[in-house]
């Protein structure tokens, strides 16, 4: 399979199935391979050969669907095509498979949680053996998340088995059928029949668990016993002794200090709670299943002393209501608490709770004050997570006390803005605690910090609980019960938005049409999703809501909303703008009451805003309720999760054109590409970065990507990922030479040196060999070539020539940004002077660095970046620092790789070498004149700058030793030193646009270069040790007689020098005599402004990558490998 498609030994195959693609309208018969990352399908018939590659990230629909043209078939989508499949064996099977698959890798873009679950797949030895590992491994991650979901359980658990049997219900007497779910830390029960029973037995609650005696009204049975003396009576097992050995296994490994925490809490949670008595903290530890117990038990909490930190702040500002003065609203709520005790005498209390039919009445009834934070800690399944993580809170709060973040920030912002209508965030304790809890939060899930919308939600949840309490309800909502919501895109609000507008065609088509002409759905659902309406409506109804969505979950969100359409349907048909239609609908839910409400109205500053003259009648809030179960009740938890995972494939996919479109539009305009080709490049760029995630396994780009991120930067490469774009979209080929020249151009590029560059760093280097003039190209070139380009290491390696120059070797030459820079180049620049020029008082260098040190999600630091970036002066070649003569062989080197495969090749090599003669002489002239002049150059560059004729003036005087008519002989075979000046390195392409503003200072710059390593690693053609091209290489036979490479006293100076091991650490050229030397041959003029298309490129590079689906219709003797 990986021979067939092209993937890399890394890509794990899960399973393949025999189907027809339709191609046209012609069925081609062949095998569909679904890996980890990639669609595949093959098929050969009748010399006719047709080839899929599919990326799952590149699917944006995915739908099995049966129509006259495509019986039972799989429909598969991406931005470019449409592709069916069909005459599957086991069309479910395949369809739930490849759900998974592009579900994960959804998951993948979304953040980089999938690819740490793609790394938890084993990887088989023998694919083609142990397919069914990687399908068991994905089908039991689809029921572990199935289980979860059900019965509201932790994220870390784990799904052991599960089997058909019957649960004896003693508040009715009757044998249940359903399936038993043991894993490692509890034992659940679900009914067939949906609302019949559910059952959550934590295993820490557990005392015994025995083998009853077998009878034929109960066969097989199995009892088990918790501390709150509840004992649970399973029968039909099929394997009871199995059933039993697992279960006392997992038992076993029940820490025993936990178990005996969490039997004194479950020893209070009988006691009942007296709802006349005054809730102080002393008697806060008799609350039923109140996690207090455990709060107030733990030293470690530090703010044991403030108030919230045992209760819930409606208990301490609503002291002075006994039930008795409320008159029938006290009676009303009288009468609940007694419903629920007598609820929780026939059922149980606590997690150990019978949940039937009856307790979902209950809830819709309205859950009393009094046991609404209990309650909503059972239903989510918060109590769990908070038992077994004792003191975690208290950690969190310790750690985060005094931490500043983006995310604090924003807390302090929004804490004010959390319910200022009521009384307990008017005062510093309600805000406090707030602080403390969105802050603790922040510092648990660094991934989403904090959004907006989580203050309104988590003062609410103050108000029911204590801190600690509210901590967990905020971990279950964030985290399981609203899967991202709470990001930076807000995700999963958007996905159930989607889900929201596809059931309004379902069951509202009339007003469908009209609402997605308005565009309501897209302003009302936002608001009404990530606040639970708690923002919207009056506060004592919303929480009506919140009671059952904390039971059914989002079902009954998108009920109460799909109920409050259908009520206002007349008024919305007749409403003409968006405007119209958020009035009717904001009137409608201001005066959406609750008449039992005992708490004292609080207004809300919504009704304010929208009150009219002739409001609207009231709307009582459990009428609303029933109203939404008796029309929308056919809403079942499967069917959303189907549609979760359809919407969340539209979602993802338009948040990432639109982060395409933004990054294409933050490139500057005079880059010169077209939009199409910027567009295309992301495509490309982003499809290296997700293959390092699938396959390298160990790159740094994986290992750093942050969501979090600003778009331009949440994709970056790493080096050689950026070596394998360069060989594949450089429009000058440089064979073996290619990955040298590569390796430095993002050095050149990498300015803030962090090993990474981002999309607007690519296209700039690429711009460079694409775009701009003659000038403008040799510019990029003549910087590769000089640090910190040329890495130190390679000018090392050039016989240790470093000794012959200078401690204090720089540029006098000031390095300035160009309009090449991309990022902040001030910045690289004033930070590297200020490493290397300590003491020197650079405040500005001083402020950058400062900036450096700020966290990545600061979005001031792009700004400021982003401000100082318009500030970039154009660079002239003046400011370009010179060029010493090691520096400037390794130039010749790339220059001539450059030409090896191009069509003018002898042309340019002769021109090449005629200018490259003359350039040593001017360099060896220049250095005369500056001594002459009295100047002795302390470093590779020197001083002064020479008119090329003035030079060639001086040039022409005969030297000493120099013979005119003299050619320049190769050298021998055996001399390291005349290999030491290979031409590996002349392949150096222009291809990095990006300007170093440190080229001309540093340690690089009095560094010689690579003379040794790049010849030795990757050519082996020897050049002479005063010759510019080698004889043998070049066919000098082809060349004029009066072509002279190196005269006289220059090539008997570097001869000398050569054998002595050293290079003239005194000789030097400037940009300007070489872009001189060059403008006199016009063959190496119209190779540098000669146009070339990226175009074609990029589309091979597609290829490489699998970034599109590619098909191929052709015979078989058209196909290699």
């Amino acid at each position: 399979m990986r021979k067939q498609f092209g993937m890399p030994e890394g890509e794990k195959l899960v399973n393949y199935y025999s189907c027809s693609y339709w191609k046209g309208r012609v069925p081609r018969q062949g095998w569909l391979y679904l890996t980890v990352n990639h669609l595949c399908f093959y098929s050969f018939l009748l010399g006719k050969e047709v080839s899929l590659v599919v990326q799952w990230v590149d699917v944006t629909r995915l739908e099995k669907n049966a129509t006259l043209l495509f019986p039972e078939s799989i429909r598969v989508d991406t931005r470019d095509q449409e592709l069916f499949f069909s005459m599957f064996l086991n069309i479910g099977e395949t369809f739930k498979l490849m759900e998974q698959l592009a579900n994960l890798a959804m998951r993948q873009l979304l953040d980089s949680e999938g690819f740490r679950e793609d790394k938890a797949l084993p990887r088989p030895v023998r694919p083609h053996r142990n397919i069914s590992v990687l399908k068991r491994d994905l089908d039991a991650r689809a029921k572990n998340e199935c289980y979860r979901a059900t019965f509201r359980l932790p994220r870390d658990e784990r799904l052991d088995g599960h089997t058909g049997c019957t649960l004896w219900t003693p508040f009715n007497k009757l044998h249940i059928p359903g399936q038993m779910f043991i894993s490692n830390n509890y034992i659940c029960f679900a009914s067939k029949e949906e609302d019949a029973c559910h059952l959550i037995i934590p295993l820490r609650e557990v005392t015994i668990v025995e083998k009853a005696d077998s009878s034929s009204v109960l066969p097989s049975p199995l009892s088990i016993s918790t501390k709150s003396k509840m004992t649970f009576l399973f029968a039909n097992l099929k394997d009871r002794d199995f059933l039993v050995q697992r279960i006392s296994d997992f038992l076993q490994k029940t820490p025993s200090k936990q178990q005996d925490s969490i039997s004194g809490e479950r020893k209070a949670s009988i006691v009942d709670e007296d709802p006349k008595s005054p809730s102080t903290p002393q008697e806060v530890l008799e609350q039923p299943a109140s996690p207090s117990s455990t709060l107030s038990g733990c030293p470690s909490f530090s703010m044991q002393e403030v108030p919230t930190a045992s209760q819930g702040l409606l208990k301490l500002f609503q002291r002075n209501s006994p039930t008795e003065v409320l008159g029938a609203k006290g009676a009303k709520e009288k009468m609940k608490e007694e419903s629920w005790n007598i609820h929780f005498f026939e059922y149980g209390r606590g997690m150990c709770m019978y949940r039937t039919a009856k307790t979902r009445e209950l809830v819709l009834k309205g859950i009393p004050e009094s046991l609404r934070g209990e309650l909503w800690l059972l239903f989510s399944g918060a109590w769990n997570e908070m038992v077994t993580h004792p003191g975690y809170y208290a950690e969190l709060v310790e750690k985060s006390t005094g931490k500043y973040t983006l995310a604090t920030e924003e807390i302090e912002r929004d804490l004010h803005r959390s319910m200022p209508e009521h009384p307990a965030f008017q005062n510093e304790l309600g805000i406090a605690a707030l602080r403390r809890v969105l802050t603790a939060y922040a510092f648990r899930n660094p991934t989403i910090g904090y959004c907006q919308a989580m203050n309104i939600v988590t003062s609410v949840l103050l108000l029911y609980g204590s801190e600690e309490e509210a901590f967990w309800l905020l971990v279950a909502l964030c985290e399981r019960m609203l899967p991202d919501y709470y990001n930076t895109r807000v995700v999963g609000a958007l996905v159930d938005q989607g889900i929201f507008e596809e059931l309004t065609r379902d069951f509202l088509p009339q007003l469908s049409e009209k609402m997605q002409d308005l565009g309501v759905i897209s302003s009302i659902s936002l608001s009404w999703f990530l606040t639970l309406f708690l923002s919207v409506m009056p506060f004592e109804s919303a929480v009506v809501i919140v009671d059952c969505f904390f039971y059914e979950g989002i079902k009954v969100v998108l009920q109460v909303a799909l109920a409050i359409l259908d009520a206002n349907m007349e008024q919305l048909l007749d409403c003409s703008d968006e405007g119209e239609a958020m009035t009717v609908l904001g009137r409608y839910l201001d005066n959406v009451v609750n008449k039992q409400s005992v708490s004292p109205p609080i207004p809300h500053l919504h009704a304010l805003l929208t009150s009219g003259d002739d409001p609207p009648a009231e709307v009582d809030i459990f009428e609303l309720l029933k109203v939404s179960y008796e029309k929308f009740s056919s809403l079942r938890a499967d069917d959303l999760e189907q549609m979760r995972f359809k919407q969340r494939l539209k979602v993802i996919q338009s948040l990432e054109d639109t982060a395409k479109r933004s990054v294409v539009r933050a490139i500057p305009g005079d880059i010169g590409f077209s939009l199409e080709e910027l567009e295309d490049l992301y495509v490309v760029f982003k499809a290296k970065h997700l293959a390092s995630q699938y396959w390298g396994g160990s790159h740094t780009a994986a290992i750093r990507r942050d969501p979090s991120l600003p778009y331009l930067e949440q994709y970056r490469i790493d080096a050689s990922q950026f070596q394998e774009l360069f060989a594949s979209l450089t429009p000058w080929t440089c064979g073996s030479h290619t990955p040298v020249l590569a390796g430095r151009m993002f050095r050149l590029l990498d300015e803030n040196k962090d090993s990474l560059i981002n999309f607007k760093e690519f296209v700039t280097g690429m711009s460079g060999m694409y775009h701009g003039d003659l000038t403008e190209k040799l510019k990029v070139l003549y910087k590769l070539h000089l640090p910190p380009a040329l890495n130190p290491e390679e000018a090392e390696s050039a016989l240790e020539a470093a000794h012959y120059f200078t401690e204090d070797s720089c540029s006098e030459a000031s390095p300035l940004a160009s309009d090449l820079d991309l990022f902040l180049p001030w910045e690289a620049q004033e930070t590297l002077l200020q490493g290397e020029q300590e003491g020197a008082g650079n405040e500005d260098a001083r402020e950058k660095k400062g900036e450096k040190g700020t966290s990545p999600q600061d979005c001031r630091h792009y700004l400021r970046m982003w401000a100082k970036e318009k500030e970039v002066q154009k660079e002239t070649i003046k400011d370009l620092p010179k060029m010493n003569q090691e520096q400037f062989i390794e130039l010749c080197k790339t220059l001539y790789n450059m030409f090896s495969e191009d069509s003018m090749e002898q042309d340019l090599y002769h021109a090449i070498a005629t200018v490259a003669s003359l350039l040593l002489r001017i360099g060896e002239v220049g250095k005369k004149f500056s001594v002459r002049m009295g100047k002795k150059p302390k470093d590779s560059a020197c001083g002064g700058d020479h008119n090329e004729d003035a030079v060639q003036e001086d040039s022409s005087e005969p030297e000493p030793h120099q013979d005119p008519a003299q050619e320049p002989q190769p050298p021998a075979a055996g001399d390291p030193q005349a290999k030491a000046g290979g031409d590996t390195h002349l392949g150096k392409t222009p291809q990095e646009n990006q300007v170093v503003g440190e080229g001309g200072s540093g340690e690089g710059q009095g560094s010689p270069s690579q003379f040794l390593s790049d010849d030795e690693t990757k050519d082996d053609m020897s050049m002479s040790s005063y010759s510019v091209v080698s004889t043998g290489s070049l066919q000098c036979e082809d060349f004029l007689d009066d072509t002279v490479l190196v005269g006289g006293e220059v090539s008997n100076h570097m001869a000398t020098a050569r054998c002595e091991g050293t290079v003239d650490a005194d000789w030097c050229i400037s940009f300007e005599q070489i872009l001189a030397s060059i403008l006199t041959e016009s063959v190496l003029v119209n190779f540098f402004e000669k146009s070339i298309d990226i175009g074609l490129k990029i589309k091979d590079q597609k290829k490489v990558e699998r970034q599109f689906s590619t098909s191929s219709d052709h015979e078989q003797s058209g196909v290699s490998g």
